[in-house]
């Protein structure tokens, strides 16, 4: 049974859909209703634009681990444009490795910074707590450097276009 195949994995990719579904529908819904209000009423609800600066956040983080699913982030493709294709592999894990110890980093200072919001009780908007809203950052990071354990145990197979290109 590959991985693609793993019936947790397609729970996990199920929910990371559903999730850019709803914040990117929230975020439509609610920019349309403040342009709506302020050009009607005069006014809008205060609290909707750190929401959306908020929600942004959230979308594109989210999106970039769906984008780490398939392996279709950004990258810099040095390797598959000099490196023989039978290395290619190696090369790839390697670099694989390397990104997901940058993302666990990255998970355990936003972790430690979430924890400081959530000690000094910082309000990011409208009584929520910044904790809550910067709480994507070390969940994503750490869904994306589980999503390279799995790329490092079976990568995902691209096609490798003859002038570097993929």
């Amino acid at each position: 049974m590959s991985l693609a195949d793993n019936k947790f994995i397609k729970i996990i990719n199920r929910f990371e859909d559903s999730l850019l579904v709803v914040i990117l529908s929230s975020m439509i819904v609610l920019a349309v209703y403040q342009i709506i209000s302020r050009n009607l009423f005069g006014e809008g609800i205060v609290w909707i634009d750190p929401l959306l600066r908020t929600l942004v956040l959230w979308v594109g983080l989210s999106g970039a681990v769906v984008a780490t699913r398939t392996d279709n982030h950004i990258r810099i493709d040095i390797f598959t444009k000099y490196f023989p294709p039978h290395l290619f592999k190696y090369v790839q894990r390697i670099a694989y490795l390397f990104t997901l110890f940058v993302c666990l980093l990255i998970a355990w200072h936003a972790t430690r910074f979430v924890y400081s919001e959530y000690v000094y009780q910082t309000i990011a908007f409208s009584g929520i707590p910044a904790w809550v809203t910067a709480l994507i950052i070390p969940v994503s990071f750490s869904l994306i450097a589980f999503r390279y354990v799995l790329l490092i145990l079976s990568p995902y197979e691209r096609q490798i276009v003859p002038d570097g290109d993929s």
